[in-house]
């Protein structure tokens, strides 16, 4: 009977084991400029996704929150810092893939004028919008954050790296003047 409870107490040892070390995997980003399309294992539900919302596919975090693009944004520099980046908070280097999503995209990062890292998705640095408050809101996507100019600055990130059309209904898109005026 003990030879019996010892070898249950050795499988389920094992079997830790095994499960700790499926989860050590190379990271999903890169240095600046290039990036990896592998997917590492990351626990299920977290990390960058992809949320079909009434405007189409989109690239969300692990909360579901919608991914951005800033157009004076260049591959090796972030344009939105100070007041901006309160709105639009910069998505962290390092953030991973969620396990099962392949995206055709290169990660890479670019270093902010504060010097933290910030991840990039094939050459755009990424943000969120915090009035995205629940999972596959687009309440940013077609704004422009620059007291009216006309032109529109932000657009969610697609899974191909492309901005998001604007959406023609008056639901689901911030539509119009961001009014920060930063």
């Amino acid at each position: 009977m003990r030879n019996r409870w010892l070898a249950a107490a050795g499988l389920a040892a094992a079997t830790v084991a095994l499960a700790a070390c499926g989860s050590s995997a190379a990271s999903g980003t890169s240095g600046s400029g290039g990036g990896s399309t592998a997917t590492p294992a990351v626990a299920s539900g977290s990390g960058i996704k992809t949320v079909s919302t009434s405007s189409g596919t989109v690239l969300t975090n692990a909360k579901g929150h919608t991914l951005y693009w800033y157009a004076p944004d260049t591959s090796a520099k972030s344009a939105c810092t100070g007041k901006c980046a309160t709105f639009w908070p910069p998505v962290p280097a390092g953030t991973k893939v969620a396990a099962g999503v392949t995206l055709s995209g290169k990660f890479g990062s670019v270093t902010r004028s504060d010097g933290s890292k910030q991840l990039t998705y094939d050459g755009h640095p990424l943000y969120t919008f915090v009035e995205d408050t629940a999972a596959g809101q687009i309440k940013g996507n077609g704004i422009t954050t620059t007291g009216g100019s006309g032109a529109d600055l932000w657009w969610a990130v697609t899974p191909s790296g492309a901005k998001l059309a604007k959406s023609t209904s008056s639901s689901g898109s911030g539509g119009g003047s961001g009014g920060y005026g930063y």
